[in-house]
């Protein structure tokens, strides 16, 4: 299964998606902000991988003048239906439908990933504006929560993969270097019901491609430990936000902006 089978996957699962994917908390945002060293408000951003607009949305209500960028037929339409009076072109990371020097920011919301860095980096610093940033963030469930690293291993061995990186912060294995970028992470949960919960696990392209009766089974036996954890039918799920924020005019090491405070 290539990246770009992987990456489409969603495509026939962009409801599903829309419906149980997790947003992002407003420190996130107030965190790009600080880092890029200017405000959302008013500024151009192209939110490239936009899928069904979850960080989009976020963005363009921060006053942010904001395009979408997705590949995918399916997500392009729920992106439609859900935010209608935001544009949205087609094309990917590696190949950016925008003019040089053009937007202020570049974000990528669980989108980065997917792109071929020695391509992506070049895109990304043809199309911002001199001053501008690109700023790169991942929701990862949070393994210091016993039940949730308790699910983590349960993941690892269903997909053969206990020695692999796939399970690990995505943020650790595909950070482009030679930008300077600045990271900082946000803790948050949120409270949702079961079903919702295994909406989310079940909208991952690893189990879009393994096979509907396959995830079924392992979500179906999912459903039953979670329900012993959680009586009441509320999964708290726990994440942290892994942000990444590089800016164009290339500050320097001592005058670099700080990371947020937590």
């Amino acid at each position: 299964m290539t990246t770009s089978s992987r990456a489409r996957s969603f495509d026939a699962a962009a409801a599903r998606y829309a419906a149980h994917r997790p947003s992002y908390p407003p420190a996130l945002l107030d965190a790009v902000e600080e880092l890029a060293g200017r405000p959302l408000a008013g500024a151009r951003v192209a939110d490239v991988g936009a899928g069904t607009g979850i960080a989009t949305r976020l963005l363009h209500g921060r006053g942010a003048r904001v395009v979408a960028v997705e590949p995918g037929d399916g997500m392009a339409e729920q992106f439609r239906r859900a935010l209608p009076g935001v544009p949205v072109v087609r094309g990917d990371g590696d190949h950016l439908p925008l003019a040089s020097a053009s937007v202020d920011f570049l974000t990528y919301a669980q989108a980065w990933h997917w792109t071929d860095p020695s391509r992506s980096v070049p895109e990304a610093l043809r199309v911002l504006r001199p001053g501008g940033a690109l700023a790169l963030w991942w929701n990862d469930f949070d393994t210091a929560v016993p039940w949730v690293a308790d699910q983590t291993t349960r993941l690892r061995h269903f997909f053969g993969e206990a020695t692999s990186t796939r399970f690990d912060p995505v943020h650790l294995r595909r950070l482009p270097t030679g930008l300077g970028l600045v990271s900082h992470r946000v803790r948050w949960t949120r409270r949702v019901p079961v079903d919702v919960h295994l909406g989310n696990l079940g909208s991952h392209s690893a189990f879009l491609v393994i096979g509907r009766e396959a995830a079924d089974a392992f979500l179906a036996a999912e459903r039953d430990r979670l329900t012993g954890l959680f009586p009441d039918g509320t999964v708290e799920e726990s994440y942290t936000v892994s942000l990444s924020v590089a800016r164009t005019d290339g500050p320097s090491r001592g005058d670099r902006p700080r990371p947020p405070a937590r």
